[in-house]
């Protein structure tokens, strides 16, 4: 399998574990969102927080001048108590009760997002004079997670929604586009650019002028690894040039100054975070269509710090055993009696040294996102792993 070195950091951290755990980077976290500003000149970003509920990785981002993307209440309290100003925390989630619209409104958030005419009617009752912007849908293509039926509305139905906005008292404040999670291609950006215009050309005819558009989040992570051990290698420049095309060209649509948001998730926190796990058993069994293989268990799995394991690969490190050692196919999996519980649903194996055994550390690399909001609170009673913060002598404090 192509592996690559952690940061020292992250390597210290990682091997000084005396047991399972996640390890976070914050100096790496920092970095990123630094140059995720220097690519995206001006847009302001808003931590999609339910890629990494971290109290310590959301107040190193907040004091870097971050805001949040929150989806419930209970996330909109958790940026608040990082240091984060409700002015620069929205709530993203476009299903939402009374009650929570209300919550939020009472904790101080001004900014919601909707996509249907109910829900702004919900909004103009329980958080009057609140500011919304409308999610467009997208097609989901490109990207390993689409996102794309539960969320968002076709261009015409967006204008309508902001101008019921309008009559009921809201101001309809921006738009907004999420092209699916670990999105792969420009293309899908250019498209979602296309409806942001046509949908801005359609509000400006009707004297509306949202302030902002939110491109979303969708950013890819760079360190994941493809079914046979290679990079997925997504093409991030290219990215970045169609969606800095793309803002120029919606700036010079506007008929009023427009801001941009992004709400990156994964592409901050993925590659800056890995998981400390052991061997369980390296073992070989006959499998259905008569074949022999390897399997390689590991006490982390998919409910417990690897829940994206069935749709990506995460780089695998085995300290103590040399890279150079002959490595055997096997199959990765995690320590439940779920089969689900495996990399690629138990269907492609990699290559893991042959001299494994019980107890060995593993590291777990590019494994930073959603590591802890999506673990469970103990199926077959494994419990959550901790989470330890490192930084880099050379972080900022």
């Amino acid at each position: 399998m192509n592996t690559r070195v952690p940061a020292p950091a992250l390597t210290a951290a990682l091997a000084a574990a005396g047991d399972d755990r996640v390890v976070y980077d914050l100096t790496g976290i920092e970095r990123q969102y630094d140059t995720l500003l220097g690519e995206l000149p001006g847009a302001r970003v808003r931590f999609a927080l339910k890629a990494c509920p971290v109290d310590e990785v959301l107040r190193c981002l907040a004091a870097r001048g971050a805001g949040f993307d929150a989806a419930s209440p209970a996330e909109i309290t958790q940026a608040l108590r990082a240091g984060a100003p409700p002015g620069r925390v929205h709530y993203g989630n476009t299903v939402k009760s009374d009650h929570d619209i209300a919550e939020a409104h009472r904790l101080g958030v001004g900014t919601f997002a909707t996509d249907s005419v109910e829900d702004v009617t919900a909004i103009a009752a329980h958080a009057p004079g609140a500011r919304v912007f409308c999610r467009l849908a997208t097609s989901g293509e490109g990207a390993l997670w689409g996102l794309n039926r539960k969320f968002g509305c076709a261009p015409e139905d967006a204008v309508r929604v902001l101008a019921t906005a309008r009559a009921a008292g809201l101001v309809p404040a921006g738009l907004s586009v999420h092209v699916g999670s670990q999105q792969m291609t420009g293309e899908a950006w250019q498209q979602a650019l296309d409806s942001l215009a046509e949908v801005l050309v359609a509000l400006g005819a009707l004297g509306i002028e949202p302030d902002h558009v939110n491109l979303g989040g969708g950013l890819p992570a760079l360190g994941y690894l493809d079914r046979y051990g290679d990079p997925l290698d997504p093409p991030l420049d290219k990215i970045f040039t169609v969606i800095r095309e793309g803002m120029d060209r919606l700036t010079g649509l506007a008929t009023a100054p427009l801001r941009f948001v992004v709400e990156p998730g994964r592409h901050l926190v993925a590659d800056h975070g890995a998981v400390r796990a052991r061997v369980v058993r390296l073992t070989e069994r006959v499998q259905p269509d008569g074949e022999r293989a390897r399997w390689l268990y590991l006490s982390a799995g998919k409910f417990n710090g690897l829940y994206e394991m069935d749709q990506v690969t995460h780089p695998l490190l085995f300290p103590g055993h040399d890279a150079a050692e002959d490595r055997v196919p096997a199959i990765v999996a995690g320590p439940t009696c779920d089969s689900d519980d495996a990399y690629g649903g138990g269907r492609h194996p990699v290559p893991v040294p042959g001299s494994v055994t019980s107890g060995d550390p593993v590291w777990v690399l590019s494994a930073g996102a959603y590591a802890t909001s999506y673990t469970t609170q103990g199926f077959n009673g494994i419990r959550p792993l901790p989470c330890v913060c490192a930084r880099g002598p050379e972080g900022h404090h």
